[in-house]
């Protein structure tokens, strides 16, 4: 953990980027680089949905969405009333919803260190840049003296191009999705991994990639995980 970080080449490569997907693979090198579990980006915008790019596994980032933990995870609740960063464990885990949420969070593979970064966009938009590890309290407290204000700029060059990704589509409200998107966007939502997506289906897992873009064009989605969200929130499909 810990290690130097080329900050220069990672903002030059994110104002390179032309999608989200391009986002999660930066977000895995800044990881890597950092020596961390996990780097994430996550967007709740004005009529609540949400998306973003994460190193967490698919798993969890369904199951998050799914069981909508983003209404009691205190991380969330307690960033939306902060502007500066903060360190995960000062966040209040009493409650028995809060302390069940980060038992499943650690579970699928969440380290039990983070330090989030709030970030506030027009028209409503709510974003956090999250560092997340495992380690004691001193490791992570020098990894914060070393790397926060390098994450605080990360953070909001991220938020920036997310916003110029983000109004360059347009959902599509007027297509419905087939049987077999629905059928896919349902398994994972339930947190199927994309090659038991394709088992469960009895088809290819290249024809499931064209089911979820198929998908993902309709519904203006991001990626995989905002189609998700924006499917679940439209009625499109039930967990």
């Amino acid at each position: 953990m810990a290690r130097l970080v080329d900050l220069d080449r990672i903002l030059e490569d994110l104002d390179a980027t032309t999608g989200l997907e391009d986002l999660s693979e930066i977000a895995a090198r800044l990881r890597d680089a950092l020596g961390i579990w996990h780097i994430v980006y996550h967007w709740v915008d004005s009529d609540g949905e949400q998306f973003g790019c994460a190193t967490y596994s698919d798993a969890w980032v369904a199951r998050y969405n799914a069981r909508n933990y983003h209404r009691i995870d205190p991380v969330i609740l307690g960033c939306f009333q902060r502007f500066h960063p903060v360190d995960w464990k000062r966040m209040d885990w009493s409650a028995r919803a809060a302390r069940h949420f980060l038992d499943d969070a650690l579970a699928h593979g969440v380290g039990d260190q983070g330090y989030s970064i709030p970030i506030r966009g027009p028209n409503g938009q709510f974003a956090l840049f999250t560092a997340n590890h495992s380690c004691d309290d001193d490791d992570w407290a020098a990894f914060i003296a070393q790397h926060g204000r390098d994450l605080i700029l990360i953070a909001h060059y991220f938020n920036r191009k997310a916003l110029e990704i983000g109004a360059k589509r347009q959902p599509e409200q007027s297509r419905s999705l087939s049987p077999r998107e629905v059928d896919a966007m349902t398994l994972l939502a339930l947190g199927y991994n994309r090659a038991q997506v394709a088992h469960s289906l009895a088809i290819s897992e290249h024809t499931l990639r064209v089911y979820i873009e198929s998908a993902r064009y309709k519904l203006g989605a991001l990626n995989t995980t905002h189609a998700i969200a924006r499917a679940m929130s439209r009625g499109l499909i039930v967990v």
